[in-house]
């Protein structure tokens, strides 16, 4: 009877094991304990890291305009509660990104460190997702060094009772 109890409850305790490459579907998921490469921090470690000065990257997709809404609707989207000073650069995370999606990550990376590649990134997005765990990975692909992921993201770090701020996606220029 316990084995058979034991047996079912595996699958509620896997842990997703780290891919070769990036995760392309199925992003709000279980995910590794693991990002070769980069260093894996609590909320705790990552607000110990904020209030030493590290440029914390937001990952959290953007969602899109839903093309059913009647022409002339006003759409407003739904506001981001942060970790105060970072930076947010939506949809970077996919595990395929487009060419200008690409760029836009690089030179949003490049504006939160001032170009300085070996400065702490923490990056980010929600509990158990895939796109900071890929944004993380795409970093560190970069040339990043001194790589942070959370997977805990802003849930982790509202559990833990910290400031937030509502932020707007980065726009260059």
């Amino acid at each position: 009877m316990r084995l058979a109890l034991a047996l079912m409850l595996l699958p509620a305790l896997a842990v997703a094991q780290e891919p070769d490459g990036f995760r392309m579907a199925q992003y709000r998921a279980p995910v590794p304990e693991t990002l070769s490469g980069a260093t894996v921090v609590s909320a705790q470690d990552a607000h110990a890291l904020w209030q030493q000065g590290a440029a914390f990257i937001d990952v959290l997709p953007r969602p899109p305009k839903p093309d059913t809404l009647p022409e002339g609707t006003i759409w407003r989207e739904e506001p981001r509660q942060s970790i105060p000073g970072a930076t947010w650069l939506p949809n970077v995370g996919y595990g395929e990104i487009a060419e200008v999606t690409d760029a836009y990550f690089r030179a949003g990376l490049d504006h939160a460190t001032g170009g300085d590649r070996a400065r702490q990134l923490v990056i980010f997005c929600l509990d158990d997702c895939w796109m900071s765990w890929n944004a993380a990975k795409r970093a560190l692909g970069y040339g990043y060094s001194a790589v942070a992921w959370m997977p805990t993201g802003t849930d982790g770090w509202s559990a833990e009772d910290y400031p937030t701020e509502q932020l707007h996606p980065w726009h260059p220029g």
